[in-house]
C-alpha cells in the first residue's frame, strides 16, 4: 500500500517528523490512530506493536526529534538521551547476519531507531537537513541535490504555491 501522506520515504527520523503535516489548513496526523501507526511501521519496514504505549513512545520521539531540528539545546538532547537510554546496541562477532543487535522493549524499538537516525544525520549531514521554505508547511527533508540548494518539500506543492503567490502579488500590487 502506497502512502497517502506527503514526503514519505525520507530517512527514518525525518519520516517520523513528517507523520504530522498541514493539509489545506487542516492538521493531519498519521499516528492519531492504530491503523496509521501500523501503516507507518510497515512503510518503514519496522516490526513492533501498534499499542497505545508504543504509539505514545513514538509520539514522544517525534516531538523530541522535531524539537532537536527546530530548537536544539541541552534539554532537547536530554530528552533524546532519555529515549536512547531505553535500549542498547550489542556488537556481535558470532552472528555474521547481525553484527549489531538492539536490546530494547518492543514498544521503544521504532522510537529508538528514529532517534539514532537523527543523530547519524546530524553527525554526517547536518547542513543538508532542511525544513520546507513554505512557512505554512511542517515537513522536513534531507537535501540530496548536488548543489545543496533545495528549498521546498515538493516543487509541485509548496514550491509552485509560493511562486504563484509571488507572481500574483507582482501582477496585482496592493491586493
Amino acid at each position: 500500500m502506497e502512502s497517502s501522506r506527503p514526503l514519505s520515504g525520507e530517512p527514518l527520523a525525518l519520516d517520523l517528523v513528517n507523520t504530522a503535516w498541514h493539509d489545506d489548513g487542516v492538521w493531519r496526523d498519521v499516528l492519531a490512530d492504530r491503523s496509521g501507526h501500523e501503516q507507518w511501521l510497515r512503510e518503514n519496514g519496522l516490526a513492533g506493536p501498534a499499542t497505545p504505549a508504543a504509539r505514545g513512545a513514538l509520539l514522544e520521539a517525534r516531538d523530541a526529534i522535531r524539537a532537536a531540528l527546530e530548537r536544539p539545546g541541552p534539554s532537547v538532547f536530554a530528552t533524546l538521551d532519555g529515549i536512547l537510554d531505553r535500549g542498547r546496541l550489542r556488537v556481535r562477532a558470532s552472528r555474521p547476519d547481525a553484527i549489531e543487535e538492539l536490546e530494547i522493549e518492543p514498544a521503544w524499538r521504532a522510537p529508538w531507531l528514529a532517534v539514532r537516525s537523527l543523530l547519524l544525520l546530524l553527525d554526517d549531514q547536518p547542513d543538508r537537513l532542511r525544513k520546507c521554505a513554505n512557512s505554512d508547511c511542517a515537513l522536513w527533508f534531507l537535501d540530496t541535490t548536488r548543489s545543496g540548494t533545495r528549498r521546498w518539500c515538493s516543487m509541485s506543492a509548496c514550491g509552485n504555491r509560493l511562486k504563484a503567490r509571488r507572481h500574483y502579488r507582482r501582477r496585482h500590487p496592493g491586493s
